[in-house]
């Protein structure tokens, strides 16, 4: 009888396996003729079940295979039609493998379920597939620096949900595609940020119909083409615009005059062209950095005035533009200004810039002008290039002379310099890292297309991308120890080129799985670079230190004798782990379907918590989801613990709150606490996802927030340019958040910890309460107060609970004003002694006037003053009273932010989600791709431990 049901239990097995293996059929046979038409894959892709012995690059959701991730692998071959069969195909990156060539198959436009497309740096020629325009879902499309020849497909132009086209660095020829009503073309596309067609050779006129008011585009790169025309006025229309590169093609005709509505551009190249007619006026760009508008014909003409006025102004270069007059002092005034080159003018008079001159200026060349004389005087502490090479005051004598002579370039030696340690002295092919260990590195080149400076010689911009590449291998857990960057330098495009060292961690070389993450954040741009370095691209080189032999030549001999001695392995073991197997699987149904059933049954915690919504985790779950609660995973800490990001089975990211030893709850209170918050649903108020009570552990699982605080914002830590109308948004959203948890939650909820800092800013910028650690039921409605002690934070407290010890929803709407006002001054509520409150009620009864508020708003939502501003900060000091019967309640505060967003010309009601993230001139916004976490769904992993 046993012997019959171990048998039986055998073949049910191994009808479970056939039936799962038929399952994969069509993928398996798929990657199987993949592989057959590549050399150089992977070794470990042998055996029969790519998804369950978890072959390198390859990820599965459901025994279907969804992603191909193989960058800077050394792929040798062609990309052939049996990609067609993986109809479940999500995420395609083969970028940085030089061998792949031909043409990109026809076929690659039944991958309908594909969202993100990355060739970047492969060496595909021929055209671009017409059926790529079958793609609906795909959101990032990037063929970067390969050898694609033809037009560009007007069948992309149906590709609505896409978010990015890159087709830099290729030999497309023709004119850009726009709609005729039959046909598709490139201005359909009103979602995408980014058009980046540069050092093509693309001609024609650039269409005017391409651009109206309803697209979202920041980027337009159409540098170094074969374009001739006119500039379209229609550009001018897409008002979001941040960098707009048109150098270096044919265009003629003058610069249209509505570029002035352009307002948020950063970075404007309109160089060698032939654009003729008056010097275009750019007064209003206030955030603008960067300007070449060199070697044109415009119309003779003194220096424009209005480029004095530029605060953000980094770099001016009108070299031959026939320019002619004296320069204005002023404009060496200006604070950020490091470059200005007028060379092959006509510019006259004295250069007199005098001891005023702004801290950053570095160089100023004005060789072959007019000028006739020179004063500056050089301060302690400063070093300012001038070239005078070709004028008249060359031809006398005195302090003018050092500047009468060429200079060396204005480049770079940096290096990454040793963290603290001596370098050590390597065997051949390895490189000594900054943390002085010999180690085989993986090497590029980062490509940066349009920078906002010009000072390759500041070397703190330096110190700040390797912080930015650390920070994001780390969060992405990759396996790297350190990186070095080096030899900075522009080539003949005007890009900034900077050599790129990663070395390995815990050993001297990457195994193939961490080269394809680190590899992969670079080409899907999951790293985004410092605030002043504009968009990128990476050029890798290739990887020869692999530990594992990249030789596959036996890979079937290997394969047979793994597989016929695993099988009968496998056949004896099946039999006795079925029933152990059926018995864990019935205790974990029984925990599914009552997940509270561990719960500690003792007097103290109450009994099973009554949740909505709100899942229990266990500990080894939670332990799992955030690696083992490494550090890198890490996003907060305070007096309660630690706050770690983990990431779900399903690929959701979430924020695990882990409650340290000393900060542990009774079980009573831990219970009413998840009882509390999993009845709490507002859009903005962060909602918990779940809880942990396991093994001596209180955790508490909320949403993950993309974009972190309101603090952070402000302080512009993390480069979110938060414009006036966005302040209003995030000031509504914060008040109706409060207002629920005072009005709506049954019962009341008093927060007690309203702060900057426990304002989350979703990717949409939508604000959202957090941190209830603090917080506390009003759960009598015959009480007007809670009597408790005083909790809170110093600045933000209520100075009437502090002193009666009683808590009312009045203590958080003082705290609220507290946070109004630093939303119009982006400063902490208290800076060395002094208190915002303060600061302004003083000032507002000396004066009784927004205007004595000058030197303490936040210059970035001035000039010009907004609407409504005397309104919100009216609000703020009321909120903000000494007694809290004269503060409004929340309800009354909603009313009136909204009040004060129809004067600045908003809709209250009007749905927020396309506000993202966008960035200061020389913030995030000059990046590629703002928030890339929001197009880029890769849910998968590096294992930290194998590198």
């Amino acid at each position: 009888m046993g012997l019959r049901i171990e048998i039986f239990l055998l073949f049910i097995s191994i009808q479970f396996l056939v039936a799962t293996a038929q399952a994969n059929a069509l993928d398996l046979a798929a990657l199987e003729n993949l592989k057959d038409a590549w050399t150089n894959i992977p070794p470990n892709w042998n055996g029969h079940d790519p998804c369950g012995s978890s072959w390198d690059g390859i990820q599965c959701n459901n025994s279907r295979i969804t992603s191909i991730i193989l960058p800077s692998m050394g792929l040798i071959g062609q990309l052939t039609g049996d990609i067609a069969q993986l109809s479940e195909l999500q995420m395609l990156d083969l970028s940085h493998n030089t061998g792949l060539t031909g043409t990109l198959t026809s076929s690659i436009g039944s991958l309908t379920k594909l969202t993100s497309l990355f060739l970047v740096g492969c060496d595909f020629s021929g055209p671009i597939p017409d059926t790529i325009g079958s793609l609906q879902e795909l959101r990032a499309l990037d063929l970067n620096s390969n050898s694609f020849s033809g037009s560009i497909p007007p069948s992309i132009g149906n590709l609505s949900n896409l978010y990015v086209l890159d087709l830099t660095n290729n030999s497309l020829s023709g004119t850009i595609p726009v709609s005729s009503g039959t046909t598709p073309g490139l201005d359909m596309l009103v979602n995408t940020k980014h058009f980046h067609f540069g050092n093509n050779q693309l001609s024609g006129a650039i269409p005017s119909s391409l651009f109206s008011s309803s697209m979202t585009l920041i980027h337009v790169l159409f540098e170094n083409n074969q374009f001739n025309g006119n500039i379209p006025s229609t550009l001018a229309l897409v008002q979001k615009l941040e960098v707009v590169c048109l150098d270096g093609n044919s265009l003629t005709g003058s610069v249209p005059s509505q570029f002035s509505n352009l307002t948020s551009v950063n970075v404007l190249y309109l160089s060698n062209n032939q654009l003729s007619g008056p010097i275009p006026n750019f007064s209003t760009m206030k955030y603008l950095n960067y300007v070449d508008l060199s070697n044109n014909t415009f119309d003779a003409s003194v220096f424009p005035s209005w480029l004095s006025n530029l605060q953000s102004l980094t770099t001016i270069v009108m070299e031959n533009t026939r320019l002619y007059g004296p320069l204005p002092g002023a404009l060496f005034n200006l604070p950020q200004l490091q470059t200005v080159s007028l060379s092959n003018n006509q510019l006259n008079g004295i250069l007199d810039v005098g001891s005023s001159y702004g801290n950053q200026l570095k160089l100023v060349d004005l060789q072959n002008n007019l000028i006739s004389d020179f004063n500056f005087t050089e301060r302690v502490g400063t070093s300012v290039e001038f070239i005078l090479v070709g004028n008249p005051a060359c031809t006398g004598t005195g302090g003018t002379n050092k500047y009468c002579a060429i200079p060396p370039s204005n480049l770079s030696s940096y290096s990454t310099p040793p963290n603290n340690c001596i370098p050590n002295t390597c065997s051949s092919n390895q490189v000594s890292s900054p943390n002085c260990r010999c180690a085989y590195p993986y090497t590029g080149t980062l490509i940066f297309r349009a920078p906002s400076f010009s000072n390759l010689r500041n070397y703190s911009i330096y110190k700040s991308l390797e912080e930015s590449l650390m920070t994001c291998f780390n969060k992405n857990e990759l396996p790297v120890d350190s990186v070095s960057v080096s030899n900075p330098s522009k080539n003949t495009d005007n890009y900034l080129l900077i050599s790129l060292e990663v070395f390995p961690y815990g050993q001297d070389h990457f195994h193939r799985t961490g080269i394809s993450g680190i590899a992969f954040v670079m080409s899907s741009k999951t790293f985004v670079p410092p605030n002043t370095y504009g968009t990128f691209s990476f050029r890798a080189n290739p990887y020869n230190y692999f530990a594992e032999g990249n030789n596959s030549s036996n890979r079937g001999v290997i394969t047979g004798a793994a597989v016929g001695g695993s099988v009968v392995l496998l056949l004896a073991l099946l039999a006795g782990f079925y029933a152990f197997r059926q018995k864990r699987r019935a205790e974990k149904a029984d925990r599914v379907n009552n997940p509270f059933a561990s719960w500690d049954p003792n007097t103290t915690s109450g009994g099973v918590p009554l949740l909505k919504e709100a899942r229990c985790f266990s500990y080894d779950e939670l332990k799992k989801y955030t690696n083992n609660f490494a550090e890198a995973n890490r996003i907060g800490s305070g007096g309660y613990g630690k706050v770690y990001r983990g990431t779900l089975p399903n690929g959701q990211l979430v924020a695990i709150k882990r409650a340290q030893r000393g900060s542990l709850q009774g079980g009573l209170e831990f219970k009413t606490e998840i009882e509390l918050l999993s009845r709490v649903h507002h859009k903005n108020v962060v909602g918990l996802m779940g809880f942990c009570f396991d093994e001596a552990e209180q955790m508490l699982v909320y949403e993950y927030i993309a974009n972190g605080t309101l603090n952070e914002s402000l302080s512009g830590k993390i480069g979110i340019r938060l414009d006036w109308m966005r302040r209003l948004r995030i000031a509504l959203g914060s008040a109706k958040g409060l207002q629920y948890l005072h009005e709506l939650a049954n019962p009341p909820i008093i927060h007690r910890d309203i702060k900057s800092s426990n304002i989350l800013l979703d990717e949409h910028l939508n604000a959202k309460v957090s941190d209830f650690g603090l917080s506390k039921l009003m759960g009598d409605a015959e009480k007007s107060h809670i009597s408790t002690q005083v909790k809170g934070t110093l600045g933000y407290m209520d100075p009437e609970y502090y002193m009666t010890q009683q808590l009312t929803e009045k203590s958080d709407v003082y705290s609220f004003g507290v946070v109004l006002l630093e939303l119009v001054t982006a400063r902490q509520p208290i800076k060395k002694g002094k208190y915002i409150v303060r600061e302004v009620r003083q000032r507002m009864k000396r004066d009784k006037v927004l205007y004595s508020l000058d030197d303490i708003l936040d210059p970035a939502i001035l000039a010009p003053m907004p609407k409504g501003l005397e309104q919100f900060v009216d609000l703020a000091m009321r909120c903000v009273e000494e007694e809290g019967a004269r503060r409004p309640a929340m309800g009354a505060v909603v009313k009136e932010i909204e009040n004060v967003m129809q004067i600045a010309g908003l809709n209250p009601n009007a749905d927020s989600t396309s506000m993202s993230a966008t960035l200061e001139g020389d913030g995030k916004g000059n990046h590629p791709y703002t928030d890339d976490s929001r197009f880029v769904s890769y849910s998968g992993t590096f294992p930290l431990a194998s590198n």
